[in-house]
């Protein structure tokens, strides 16, 4: 039996694909810098091997599969093709996976993540289901009917993907160092839309999923009257929220979620709209989407005293928008103190007033030095840039983390794609 071994597995969709291959009886290693990432914890519950880089891990009969952050000149890839060793790229060997079940991918600018853990919770209730998350949660069923899998558009990567059903939540300019703008951003979507085999599901109310044309009934879900499955009655309290499901003009059934701010209506009403598609009862939806607990590192609370902490991956302004509009009804009677770390130099030059015009809902703004990626350590300006923008700003280090004790009573929202979890861990320290 083949060994699989992942280069790069503590990336979060390695680390999901990783643990579905252990769930289907496969021998699992990996390969990855010693820094923790949440990632990895799953993958040691299972006792699954994580070394360090090394060509010296690749040995004759393994089949390598390589995350899309490491080039081909990577010592261990390297090594691979010295050896004659089959190298998969992580989205040609998910291509190809998908293949064997009824496959629902879930893409969109934002909020693919939590879309496709409401997916995945949604037909494991109805049958088995296999299913990547992009939080690095994986899970593999050995009679599995349905595989629902997160599609990351960065670098177009998707298409190397021919799903049965797709689910496209919202198109947004995002990834500056790729794509050239927001038009750059549609034609991958468009792309992606010519290789899907039986419907797509978008947000009817983005007005550049309105224009997507495919070879496939395209199904339309949102709050506008126009679209195919519209929620009418939306009522959002401190508990979640409840609306009514109108399909075609018809009432369908009322719903109710445990979740905050209208994206995740929308993110719901996707589901709601595939599940349906597919002969899935309502009440079985209803009841799993009662029952949905999260995923990681979206909106992740922990309560320490009277302060309420959550971590959050919003790393885009329309993201931080949503995450404190969520707060918001969650906590009306709380103030909300953002600590934010943008991630990349790029995106945080692209999207500079953005930024700063999301955070102003916060009523203090607490900054991070911005993280570099694997791809881009450096830029041309300072997080100082984006404090200048911001009125109740300053910037935050680590080891100055108690000036966030002058609030109690708070709602902290720890937000970004980079590290900012360290600021989390350090101020749970001095509580």
């Amino acid at each position: 039996m083949t060994v699989f071994h992942f280069t790069g597995i503590k990336g979060s969709g390695m680390s999901s694909l990783a643990q579905i291959l252990h769930d289907s009886g496969n021998q699992v290693q990996g390969s990855d810098i010693d820094k923790h990432f949440f990632t990895e914890d799953p993958l040691r519950k299972l006792g699954i091997s994580i070394l360090p880089f090394n060509a010296n891990n690749i040995q004759k009969g393994m089949t390598v599969i390589a995350g899309n952050a490491y080039r081909d000149d990577h010592e261990e890839l390297t090594r691979a093709n010295e050896l004659g060793v089959d190298v998969i790229r992580y989205h040609k060997f998910l291509g190809n996976l998908m293949g064997q079940f009824t496959s629902v991918g879930i893409t969109g600018s934002h909020g693919k993540t939590s879309t496709t853990g409401l997916m995945s919770h949604v037909l494991s209730g109805f049958a088995p289901t296999s299913y990547l998350i992009g939080d690095g949660t994986g899970h593999g069923e050995s009679q599995a009917e349905y595989f629902a899998f997160e599609a990351c558009e960065y670098r177009r990567h998707f298409l190397a993907y021919h799903p049965d059903y797709m689910i496209m939540t919202n198109i947004d300019f995002d990834h500056p160092d790729y794509f050239k703008g927001i038009e750059d951003v549609v034609d991958a979507f468009q792309s992606m839309a010519l290789q899907v085999n039986k419907a797509i599901f978008a947000c009817g109310d983005d007005v550049h999923l309105q224009k997507i044309q495919a070879n496939v009934p395209v199904v339309f879900y949102g709050f506008g009257s126009e679209n195919d499955f519209e929620a009418r009655n939306v009522v959002k309290n401190t508990l979640g929220s409840t609306f009514d499901v109108f399909v075609r003009n018809e009432f369908y059934h009322a719903f109710e979620i445990p979740l905050f701010g209208d994206h995740a209506v929308l993110n719901a009403m996707a589901v709601i709209s595939l599940s349906s598609y597919e002969g899935i009862p309502a009440d079985v939806i209803h009841k799993q989407l009662l029952s949905f607990g999260g995923v990681k590192r979206r909106f992740t609370e922990s309560i320490k005293g009277e302060r309420i902490l959550i971590d959050d991956y919003a790393h885009h302004p329309t993201e931080i928008k949503a995450t404190l509009q969520s707060a918001r009804q969650k906590y009306p009677e709380r103030k909300i103190i953002a600590i934010f770390q943008p991630h990349t130099f790029s995106r945080t030059r692209t999207f500079l007033n953005e930024f700063a015009e999301s955070l102003e809902i916060a009523d203090f703004v607490y900054l991070c030095d911005i993280f570099g990626s694997a791809r881009e350590n450096a830029g041309d300006l300072t997080i100082q840039d984006l404090c200048d923008l911001i009125e109740n700003c300053v910037i935050l280090k680590t080891e100055e983390i108690d000036v966030l004790l002058e609030y109690e009573n708070a709602v902290y929202l720890f937000m970004g794609a980079g590290d900012v979890q360290k600021f989390q861990a350090a101020f749970e320290k001095i509580i």
